[in-house]
């Protein structure tokens, strides 16, 4: 509800929220914590940078530089470095910790495509748990897989970082199959292949 966040002063508290983030030093927490402050730090500037162009019909109209979308501007200094939403997502998520295929659950680039944004602050504690939970439900709704027959369209994500996934197909596949509820996972195990991508980038408003 960006429209009702903007009128409600809420890109104040969510400003406030990242620099009270960017006062900690995430080296001094345990991995899990670690894994969970970086996907808030991402979550909270994604919707801060969406809420600083608010209107706009996807995240992609807001550019760094010339390239589309936000991703590649100077976003928050931790620690005394200054980084980008890039840099938070692949230079320190997916290339600093295990299960980098799991990241993708847990950070939201504000399009419909993406995975759910969580409704709750990401916790060491509970961490686990919650992001296969977010798997689940992503990979079990038309934004992650659609059956079709013999076939599967799925997420662009399996595409865009297939190098999480097994680097191949199958490796997709194994990974799907591990998160499917009954009807994916019979599709899968009845020899469904994937035949195709997607991904929506409009809003998730």
């Amino acid at each position: 509800d960006y429209a009702g966040a903007n009128a409600g002063g809420d890109l104040k508290i969510i400003t406030a929220y990242t620099e009270y983030l960017a006062h900690q030093n995430p080296d001094e927490m345990n991995q899990n914590n670690q894994i969970a402050y970086w996907a808030n730090m991402y979550n909270a500037l994604t919707l801060k940078v969406v809420l600083e162009n608010y209107p706009v019909s996807s995240i992609r109209k807001i550019k760094s530089g010339f390239k589309a979308g936000p991703w590649d501007k100077d976003a928050v200094t931790v620690n005394g470095e200054t980084m980008s939403l890039n840099d938070i997502e692949h230079g320190t998520l997916r290339k600093n910790y295990p299960n980098p295929s799991m990241v993708h659950y847990m950070v939201n680039c504000a399009s419909i495509g993406c995975p759910n944004l969580h409704n709750k602050l990401w916790v060491g504690e509970t961490l686990d748990a919650d992001r296969e939970e977010a798997a689940r439900d992503y990979i079990n709704s038309p934004r992650g897989a659609t059956i079709d027959g013999n076939d599967l369209e799925v997420s662009s994500i399996y595409k865009w970082f297939k190098e999480d996934f097994g680097d191949s197909k199958a490796g997709t596949l194994e990974h799907l199959r591990k998160f499917a509820g009954p009807e994916l996972k019979a599709a899968i195990d009845a020899g469904a292949e994937i035949d195709g991508y997607e991904y929506d980038w409009n809003l998730n408003e």
